[in-house]
């Protein structure tokens, strides 16, 4: 996973103080045309701010951990945004 904590608010709530996890190529698109992602957690916005100055997401983390349980190679990739 990249990690990108570039956020527009698209929405109320604590999601707007966390980076939160995407699929690497929905992020790639969000970045070129602008278009909002979904994060694990559910959170939808379009990046636009510096990832290192938040925290990850606690919810994103923990379903990404989840993917990664069972087999060890976890069930799909996914980027922080």
């Amino acid at each position: 996973m990249v990690e990108d904590r570039r956020t527009v608010p698209v929405d109320d709530g604590d999601h707007e103080r966390f980076s939160h996890y995407v699929p690497k190529d929905k992020l790639t698109e969000a970045m070129v045309l602008g278009t909002p992602v979904i994060a694990l957690c559910g959170k939808v916005w379009v990046p636009s701010r510096a990832p290192e100055k938040f925290p990850v997401c606690p919810e994103c983390k923990e379903v990404w951990e989840s993917m990664q349980d069972g087999s060890g190679k976890g069930g799909g990739s996914g980027d922080e945004a």
